[in-house]
């Protein structure tokens, strides 16, 4: 009786997650812009979706914003809990503990926050706000997701490796990169999908340090949803959804995979 009430839970909470989405996906297929009546099949949605410059113009600057800032996160992310891992159990806990305060704090602080941060150098350096303001607002927020994404990895580390390896014959460097990089890396690429993810989809922070030059693809949308929603917008999202589940499909199949290597060499 416990399993067969434990699953129905489990099938409730998907469908109350998924159901949305699904609907979402079907009527970007409706020929007609209710949201209540199916009138015919049709990609015409679509068609317009890829017709409509100012969302291509979001689209490409947000994905330009999600690579480049993911990118950096993630280098300064890992050689961060490197650096943590490396340190005494005080100061790894402090630092930690510090670490945790962007995840746990409201975005509309940081947003504002980075804003008025921005606003010091646009006034002394003429700065503008735009690519570059954006671009290092993400990383900001992005550093800690990939932190707490690689430290469990390193602490799951047999800490004897490198020097096993250095012994063999490596030096520090080597052992660094052919030992200690592929055994975190799982936690490195959940690190960079995390921080793409969070980027792509993050629209407060973005808001307060856009500017007027550039806008991303939740800024655009939301502008959109003020007056009406568009089909396009379903289009959009039912895109957005598809590529989403590709890539997490495909990091499940290399984790998979990599745990079944680990099994046959044990």
């Amino acid at each position: 009786m416990k399993k067969v009430l434990s699953k129905s839970y489990f099938i409730l909470i998907l469908l109350f997650l998924y159901i949305p989405i699904f609907v979402l996906i079907v009527y970007s297929f409706n020929s007609s812009k209710s949201y209540t009546n199916w009138t015919g099949f049709t990609t015409h949605w679509y068609r317009q979706l890829l017709q409509n410059e100012q969302i291509m113009r979001a689209l490409l600057n947000t994905i330009i914003i999600a690579f480049v800032s993911s990118i950096v996160a993630t280098g300064l992310g890992t050689t961060a809990a490197i650096g943590i891992y490396r340190m005494k159990n005080r100061p790894r806990s402090l630092i930690m503990n510090i670490t945790y305060i962007p995840i746990i704090n409201p975005e509309i602080i940081t947003g504002v926050s980075l804003m008025l941060f921005f606003r010091v150098f646009v006034d002394v350096l003429n700065l503008k706000f735009g690519f570059f303001t954006l671009i290092i607002a993400h990383i900001t927020f992005n550093v800690p997701y990939v932190i707490f994404s690689v430290f469990p990895k390193l602490k799951q580390m047999d800490p004897h490796l490198m020097e096993a390896a250095q012994d063999l014959g490596c030096n520090e460097r080597q052992a660094f990169f052919k030992v200690a990089i592929p055994q975190i890396l799982p936690g490195v690429l959940s690190g960079f999908l995390l921080a793409i993810t969070y980027s792509i989809d993050d629209f407060v922070i973005s808001y307060f340090n856009s500017g007027t030059s550039v806008e991303t693809l939740p800024i655009t949308i939301a502008s959109m949803t003020r007056r009406k929603v568009s089909p396009e917008i379903n289009a959009l999202s039912a895109l957005i959804f598809v590529v989403v589940a590709i890539i997490l499909i495909v990091k499940n199949m290399y984790d998979n995979q990599k745990l079944r290597e680990l099994k046959l060499r044990k």
